[in-house]
């Protein structure tokens, strides 16, 4: 095996910027933290077609119980009932808000109104012995699933209100005649329990959906801005390093005519003002290589760079650190030169999460260990602290799951929110790696990423 080493990155003399770059579970301040404050996540139009689909499937039922089954109810309120959520419905379908998302308070009194115009309708037609009773779980699920808390709390008690008091008193259904459909009592008690229970499971159930669905789109959100930020750094370097390339001539061009102008001008201001501009010249110049010299503007997604330079960059920040021992270690078969690798933004910045976590877990040593073979290059990053405790460990690389420190226990100081692992996870899989979080048999925690090495090998063909 042919192993480079570096012993500790304090004498390796690494390049340590005093900057630090965002983290990566760090939320832009724009995100929607989890389940919307004040913004519903429902369309009006959808809204719109669920009232419909209500307000047909209402006409049918209550036709086929009249003249089909030959039920006698209070036609008159109950189809006016129907009309008034007709009417309801045209007015928001001609109206321009029709083609905009629901306001939070839009939203809960439109399905307050839905639950209103339909309690009533059960109220009118037998209540909680009405087998249809069961269709108000419907706009409270919605309500739970579209809603902020507080709105999806104030519907469920509303709908658990009117359950009990259609299980309380209730137009009975006549049968033709005298003749008047009462179930018995224990009946309609089960009845209600089984509404109840059944408007409690299912809006929990919708809850907690819709609350993974909006944390996992936030996470996502995350990591596209994080991916995005990176790639405009690159693209600021690429421009950068452009930008000197071109201005070169120009400088240098410059440079020659206003030496020229200087020698063959008389002592006096306008000689002086030459040389000036031959020293200014000059000057830009230097500042233009030093630019192109600079590691932060040559840092393009198409750069190349060593394995060795690749591990040293993610634990330079960490040299000289007086507790954990920073170490870097390239490795692979003898026979076999170590690759080159493009510099890619994704990559790095989702291994300097990995390698910060390990640094505020580590007891005394962090190792980063970058091996390659014919087929395949992987980086390991392993720490000699606790390692991750196991009901972490089998949901590592799910948003939201951390057991980081406190600011104050934090070697960094920086609070986390669970997204660093989910983000860097997600980054790393975008470049063809696989990820793999595991704890090392003497202690400490291990994370691998290993990708087929054409696809991260800067090729001489490339």
């Amino acid at each position: 095996m042919a192993t480079i080493s570096l012993d500790s990155l304090g004498a390796a003399e690494p390049r340590v910027t005093t900057r630090r770059a965002a983290r990566a579970d760090t939320p832009p301040p724009v995100a929607t933290q989890a389940r919307g404050a004040g913004v519903a996540r429902i369309k009006m139009r959808t809204l719109i077609v669920l009232r419909l689909i209500a307000v047909f499937g209402q006409g049918v039922v209550l036709s086929v119980a009249r003249f089909g089954l030959g039920l006698t109810f209070p036609e008159a309120p109950c189809y006016l009932l129907i009309a008034a959520s007709a009417l309801l419905n045209l007015c928001l379908m001609i109206s321009p808000a029709s083609r905009r998302a629901a306001r939070p308070w839009e939203a809960a009194g439109q399905l307050s109104f839905d639950i209103v115009q339909l309690s009533t309708l059960l109220y009118l037609t037998g209540g909680v012995s009405n087998p249809f009773s069961v269709l108000m779980i419907v706009p409270l699920t919605v309500a739970v699933a579209t809603l902020p808390a507080r709105w999806a709390l104030a519907m469920a008690v509303l709908a658990g209100v009117l359950a009990v008091t259609l299980a309380i008193g209730a137009v009975p259904l006549s049968l033709g005649g005298s003749r008047v459909l009462q179930l018995p009592g224990l009946y309609r008690t089960g009845c209600t329990i089984a509404l109840l229970m059944g408007m409690a499971t299912t809006g929990g159930f919708a809850y907690w959906t819709a609350s993974q669905a909006s944390r996992m789109e936030l996470a996502l959100h995350v990591t596209e801005t994080v991916l995005a930020r990176e790639q405009r750094l690159s693209a600021l370097g690429a421009l950068a390093a452009a930008a000197a390339h071109e201005l070169g001539t120009p400088l240098a061009t410059i440079s020659v005519v206003a030496k020229e102008m200087a020698r063959e001008t008389p002592e006096g201001p306008l000689r002086e003002d030459a040389w000036l501009l031959m020293d200014e010249a000059q000057r830009c110049r230097g500042i233009l290589r030093r630019l192109t010299d600079t590691p932060e503007a040559a840092d393009t997604l198409r750069e190349r760079m060593t394995l060795l330079q690749f591990v040293r960059e993610l634990v330079a920040p960490y040299a000289g650190d007086p507790v954990v021992r920073a170490e870097a270690v390239v490795t692979g078969p003898s026979g076999i030169a170590a690759p080159d690798i493009w510099r890619k933004p994704e990559v790095l910045h989702a291994l300097t999460s990995i390698v910060e976590n390990a640094f505020d877990f580590a007891k005394t040593e962090i190792l980063v260990t970058a091996r390659f073979d014919a087929k395949f290059i992987a980086v390991e990053v392993r720490d000699d602290g606790p390692g991750f405790s196991v009901d972490v460990l089998e949901r590592l690389g799910d948003p939201y799951i951390t057991s980081r420190p406190s600011a104050e226990g934090s070697r960094t100081g920086h609070v986390g929110m669970g997204l660093g692992f989910f983000i860097a996870k997600t980054l790393l899989e975008r470049t063809d790696a696989r990820v793999a979080f595991r704890n090392g048999r003497p202690g400490g925690a291990i994370v691998t990423a290993r990708w087929p090495r054409e696809s991260v090998e800067a090729t001489e063909a490339d």
